[in-house]
This record gives C-alpha cells, sequence and structure tokens, in this order.
C-alpha cells in the first residue's frame, strides 16, 4: 500500500502577524521541523459561527515579491487577505512554485515565452503537463484547521473539484477578479480560454 505523504503533514510554529491588511494568526505546517518549504496559513477569525472564507493559493515570488506584471498572483494574493481580514477565515499558501514546476524551470518558462510561446506552451515544452499542482496538502490543512465547510476564493475549477471531491462543502464560489494589464493579457487569455478559470 502506498502512503501519501501529505497526509502526515502537521503544524510546526504558530505565532500572531500584524500585516497592512490587519492582524492575523500564522501557522506554518510541514511534514518535519527543519523542511524548508513549509506551506503556510494565515487565518483569522471574526465569528466562529460563519462559514469561514479560504484562498487557496499558490506561491509565485516573481509576481509577490517582486511585482511581475508577467501574472496576476500579486494582486490576486493582497485582494484574497484583504477579503479573510474583512469576512474571516484563512489563506492557505501553497509552496508550488510556477504550477508546481519550481522557480529555475519557471524561469526558463519564461524565457520561451519572450520567444513567442504561451504558458501552457512553454511548460510543455519543457517537459511538463501546463498545470503540475497538487491541492492535497491544502486539503490536509483545512482538516488540521478544522474547516469542512467554506467560502472558496477562486477562479480555478480545479480547485473546486479537488476540494469538493475531498468531501469539503463549498458553500459558495468568490471570484477574484484582478484588472488586465498589457503585459499579462495573453497570460489571462490562456487561463480563461485553455485552463477553464472563471474569468
Amino acid at each position: 500500500m502506498s502512503i501519501n505523504l501529505a497526509t502526515l503533514i502537521s503544524i510546526q510554529a504558530q505565532a500572531q502577524l500584524p500585516t497592512q491588511f490587519g492582524e492575523f494568526t500564522i501557522t506554518v505546517f510541514a511534514e518535519r521541523p527543519d523542511d524548508p518549504m513549509p506551506h503556510i496559513a494565515l487565518s483569522r477569525i471574526t465569528d466562529p459561527s460563519e462559514v469561514p472564507f479560504v484562498r487557496i493559493h499558490s506561491e509565485c515570488i516573481t509576481g509577490e515579491v517582486f511585482g511581475s506584471k508577467k501574472c496576476d498572483c500579486g494582486p490576486q494574493l493582497h485582494r484574497a487577505i484583504e477579503i479573510i481580514a474583512q469576512r474571516g477565515g484563512h489563506l492557505i499558501y501553497l509552496r508550488q512554485e510556477g504550477r508546481g514546476i519550481g522557480l529555475i524551470n519557471k524561469i526558463k518558462a519564461y524565457h520561451l515565452q519572450d520567444e513567442g510561446m504561451n504558458t501552457l506552451e512553454a511548460n510543455i515544452h519543457l517537459g511538463f503537463k501546463g498545470d503540475e499542482r497538487d491541492y492535497q496538502s491544502g486539503v490536509n490543512i483545512l482538516k488540521l484547521l478544522e474547516v469542512n465547510r467554506l467560502n472558496l476564493i477562486t477562479n480555478n475549477p480545479l480547485k473546486l473539484d479537488y476540494l469538493t471531491n475531498a468531501g469539503i462543502i463549498i458553500e459558495k464560489r468568490i471570484p477574484l477578479i484582478i484588472p488586465a494589464e498589457p503585459q499579462n493579457l495573453e497570460y489571462l487569455r490562456v487561463k480563461k480560454d485553455f485552463m477553464g478559470h472563471l474569468i
């Protein structure tokens, strides 16, 4: 019998985190205390009786740290944190850079995009699927947070399917629409036309 190592994830550390959006509880999840790439949750519970708002967000250093306009990841992250600060819930931050292909391959894909490929074509050219992400760690974190019913902040139908198949009840889908930039129009078109994103 194979063992899904993601099921071994546990809470490794927790503290309060003041941010520009308000104060959150930050919780770090990993299989072991020395994991260099732990997953993170920012939580702000305003009313425990209310269904929480949840965003499962994959890491994007270029968009979130360096403000890249090739994608809408940074603005999506900040908007989701704002919603959770106002309404209560959890931001689950998964360490799966570049749709799961890692930072080095993501920058290689950027180079291929500079030469004319779109995001899907570049990933496939490098030997990957268009999207290599897996949301099992997100499901396991939700279970550790005792969340089995939520309002999901997403445009991605794969997340809806993944969580539903894992037995989590999605009360509402909350769209996350960010105004397009000239530099990411093609990126957004590919997400909509080829990946089924609800934008």
